[in-house]
């Protein structure tokens, strides 16, 4: 699939896994098979399409959302326009019953526009229909979203957090990357992405390996696997995922976490400012500050401020809300001069 040899390892689910245990561990790409089909949802969707439409009609707050609207001729797929100055969607504010009826609407249609309701906290949209469909994850204190549209194609990018993604309605296909071959996937720009984060900008599914050609690298490395209703897929941290969407109704409920406090911030602006202050120095300072890095990020551990009185260590000691909130007053100084 793909042009992918190697699937990604799965399991079965069963009533002894110990589900925050196995992902604590976990650091590769796992599907758990099974793992929600006790779900209510999952049970309706297994008999229709619309048993499952009015399932999550019964537990709307009627609440504004965002969707995603691509015409017919995007062959569902959320991407670029063709010079790259925009995007070949549009984003519309509207309800989850609308989306549902659009998508009812447009059933069994040769030529069918793409609606797609992505990333929206579940709890706020449809309150109460965790009671009975959920994963026992409360000591992870997840984000957890609904994503809920037609056939569609999302372009491989990666999240910081890990997640786990749970296939309520329809078949999903994955296609994953390591986080190493960046190099091999020609990501897309940091300033416009389809849904925020970078891209890449390959069609994985019809890859042009003239215009591409390192990334007949990146898929040697790569995974996949074919997820029906009832299934789950953990996608570590920063491991890049392309997704489709395959059947005329696709509903899936994401739980996502990080392994650090949120006062910590986001390692993309790190990232960026970077670029910004780095890149383009001297080569043999950017050798220096490579070492800068290695030292009091990377491969930093107690020994490397252990000199260092405790109550003097400031950032290089432990970080916590206080120390974060200082750190980050501080940057804010320096970059408002």
């Amino acid at each position: 699939m793909f042009g992918i040899p190697t699937q990604i390892q799965s399991i079965e689910a069963s009533p002894q896994l110990d589900l925050q245990l196995l992902l604590a561990q976990q650091t590769e790409p796992l599907v758990i098979r099974g793992l929600v089909s006790h779900w209510p949802l999952v049970q309706q969707s297994k008999v229709s399409d619309q048993a499952a439409d009015q399932y999550l009609r019964h537990y709307s707050a009627k609440v504004p959302v965002q969707a995603f609207y691509a015409p017919a001729e995007s062959n569902g797929r959320f991407f670029y326009n063709d010079d790259m100055t925009g995007l070949n969607f549009r984003q519309v504010p509207t309800q989850l019953e609308q989306v549902l009826d659009h998508i009812e609407q447009h059933r069994g249609q040769s030529a069918t526009p793409c609606f797609y309701m992505g990333s929206t906290t579940l709890d706020y949209c449809l309150p109460g229909l965790r009671e009975q469909n959920d994963l026992p994850l409360s000591e992870l204190k997840p984000l957890i979203s609904i994503w809920l549209g037609n056939a569609s194609k999302v372009s491989a990018h990666y999240d910081v957090p890990d997640n786990i993604a749970c296939v309520a309605a329809g078949t999903r296909r994955f296609a994953l990357f390591p986080p190493a071959q960046l190099p091999n996937l020609y990501v897309g720009p940091f300033e416009l992405t389809p849904a925020g984060q970078p891209v890449s900008l390959v069609n994985i599914a019809e890859p042009d390996l003239i215009r591409y050609p390192k990334f007949s690298q990146a898929l040697l490395q790569a995974q996949w696997a074919e997820l029906q209703a009832g299934d789950a897929i953990f996608i570590p941290s920063l491991w890049w995922h392309y997704v489709e969407s395959l059947s005329s109704l696709n509903i899936l409920i994401n739980y996502w976490w990080r392994s650090t406090p949120a006062y910590t911030g986001q390692p993309m602006d790190a990232l960026q400012h970077a670029i910004l202050t780095i890149r383009d120095l001297p080569a043999h300072q950017r050798a220096a500050w490579l070492q800068h890095f290695q030292h009091y990020v990377f491969a930093a551990d107690e020994q490397s401020s252990a000199h260092i009185p405790i109550q003097a260590k400031g950032l290089q000691g432990p970080i916590d809300q206080i120390q974060a909130r200082k750190t980050r007053a501080m940057l804010l100084n320096k970059l408002n001069r």
